[in-house]
């Protein structure tokens, strides 16, 4: 059996590459991918590239077979093709001020917040790209947005010079897009940053946003995803995640290598509508679904990279009670959500140290690109996750994701271990 010591996702530095809905229905509605669609090929997968069947609606009991498909016409009771559209463009720009940042990293771009976690010009910057993204694309619409970072660090005395360097870049990186003919001051920053202030909550419409989901690997110049979802009704109804470093092609090739023009992607996801992944330089997208494993012995799974964010051991022993002989990927952020979801994986296990409160900008755009590539996102008991509680996640012990037919075993398995887990710490 392959040692479990893990291998870690790095770029460019590892062997892998470095809510409810009206009693009443309205009309149908066309939903249809935001651009036309071509393959995405992933390596060692799959041998052959076979269209999947167009579906009219999702079909929870239906299997789902790995590869993409051709466009197809699905019914919905909803449709949220501009959100998705604005969603797509403030990640999109927000990842480029990003980059920006991660090339030229500077030890005064990184402060520490209250709980000791870091925080980076890049993480301000990008709140604020995503918010005025947003206000500006759907200017008609009540705004509320659900997200991690405030500005009260930055109206202190001693930011004044973070608070510039902020507003310069977000004001560059608008100028350098060149779609909006904008020029923000320190206060629209701040203002836009503090819009995030949200509770989120069951009723009405709520954008979910993470700026920078992974701020260690984003400092490691690893793994980091822009993660926006909105919520209607305390449902998530759509998701989008900007993954700068994630290689175009599949982290399950393991002989292969990432260049500059390979790297960079977006996924996306409407509910019943499918997940898609394109490239962050190019418009045109392709449908992914998850990977078809019925057998654990032949499943890979993901892990956080950080041993602080998720019990290793934990993962460790499930995996040795399914008979899944791979070592784990660590891979930072909800990239790893996206990399579940195009079938690079067919596991990703969290399990948080004790009295940690998930928060909900953590999950919610990874889970509807999960979900909607035909996966399945639960609790430890099997829960679905649920998103209208406010900022945090209610949920057993922690979070599982895989595919239909893996669902069975790898809940037996959960529960099995951390029922022996808790066995042998009472006897301490």
């Amino acid at each position: 059996m392959a040692s479990r010591a893990g291998i870690r996702l790095a770029h460019g530095r590892s062997p892998l590459l470095a809510a409810s809905a009206s009693s009443s229905r309205p009309p149908p509605v066309l939903c249809l991918p935001l651009s036309k669609p071509k393959p995405y090929r992933r390596h060692l997968l799959v041998p052959l590239w076979r269209p999947l069947a167009p579906r009219s609606s999702p079909d929870p009991s239906s299997s789902y077979r790995t590869g993409f498909s051709s466009p197809v016409v699905s019914m919905s009771s909803s449709s949220y093709e501009k959100q998705l559209a604005a969603a797509k463009k403030a990640a999109s720009l927000a990842a480029r001020l990003c980059q920006t940042v991660q090339k030229a990293l500077l030890k005064s771009d990184i402060q520490s917040k209250a709980d000791k976690s870091p925080v980076t010009v890049a993480d301000y910057g990008s709140q604020a790209i995503v918010s005025l993204v947003l206000k500006m694309e759907l200017p008609s619409e009540k705004f509320s947005l659900v997200a991690e970072e405030d500005s009260a660090d930055l109206q202190k005395d001693e930011s004044q010079e973070t608070l510039k360097r902020i507003t310069d870049l977000v004001n560059d990186t608008f100028s350098s897009e060149g779609t909006y003919s904008i020029s923000v001051s320190e206060e629209d920053v701040l203002a836009a940053i503090d819009s995030g202030k949200s509770e989120g909550g069951p009723h009405g419409r709520h954008w979910v946003l993470d700026p920078i989901d992974g701020t260690k690997g984003f400092l490691r110049g690893d793994q980091y995803a822009i993660a926006l979802a909105l919520l209607d009704e305390g449902r998530v109804v759509l998701g989008v995640l900007a993954c700068p470093n994630l290689p175009f092609t599949s982290i399950a090739n393991l002989d292969g290598h990432s260049s500059e023009n390979q790297i960079g992607c977006l996924f996306s996801a409407q509910t019943g509508c499918g997940a898609y992944m394109q490239s962050l330089r190019e418009p045109s997208a392709a449908k992914i679904s998850v990977c078809t494993t019925e057998n654990p012995a032949d499943a890979s799974f993901f892990e956080s990279y950080e041993a602080a964010h998720s019990l290793h051991d934990l993962s460790s022993a499930i995996a040795k009670k399914l008979g899944v002989q791979a070592p784990p990927v660590r891979i930072d952020s909800q990239a790893k959500y996206g990399a579940l979801a195009r079938g690079d994986g067919a596991i990703y296990l969290r399990f948080p140290h004790k009295g940690y409160r998930e928060k909900i900008w953590d999950h919610a755009a990874g889970s509807i690109v999960v979900t909607e590539a035909g996966g399945i996102a639960t609790d430890a008991a099997g829960n679905n996750l649920d998103f209208s509680k406010g900022r945090y996640l209610d949920l057993d012990t922690g979070i599982i994701v895989t595919n239909k037919k893996l669902m069975p075993s790898l809940l037996t398995a959960v529960q099995e271990a951390i029922r022996e887990q808790t066995q042998s710490a009472s006897h301490l």
